[in-house]
């Protein structure tokens, strides 16, 4: 399985952004999807994830209420809409892919990595 991650940019405290993660190749092994970001000097941490009929949906804390994961498998692509993003959302996303849910906010939970988006929103 492939991804590739896109939608980054330089945007304003406030403003809104979608990533895109695409995937290809053996896409139907993978169960679930999720985002990391991981800011400079900072470990990788979860920002949401979503299961393979999207019915399933997780989301950490600090992006609850104005991030929105969603899922196009038509188009084998993620979604990450982000509203009101804020100075400290700034960071490189990256989109992963497991073939289990269980531990979908740990990094190692997931198989396959994409090479990430740098976000960075200027206050």
């Amino acid at each position: 399985v492939q991804l590739q991650a896109s939608g980054g940019g330089l945007v304003q405290a406030g403003d809104s952004l979608r990533l895109s993660c695409a995937a290809s190749g053996r896409t139907s092994s993978t169960y679930i999807t999720g985002w990391f970001r991981q800011a400079p000097g900072k470990e990788r941490d979860f920002v949401a994830a979503i299961s393979w009929s999207g019915r399933s949906t997780y989301y950490a804390d600090s992006v609850k209420g104005r991030f929105t994961i969603s899922r196009d498998n038509a188009k084998n692509t993620v979604y990450l809409q982000m509203n009101s993003l804020k100075f400290e959302d700034t960071a490189v996303y990256y989109c992963a892919a497991g073939r289990h849910g269980d531990g979908y906010f740990r990094p190692t939970n997931y198989d396959y990595w994409g090479q990430g988006t740098q976000v960075t929103v200027s206050s």
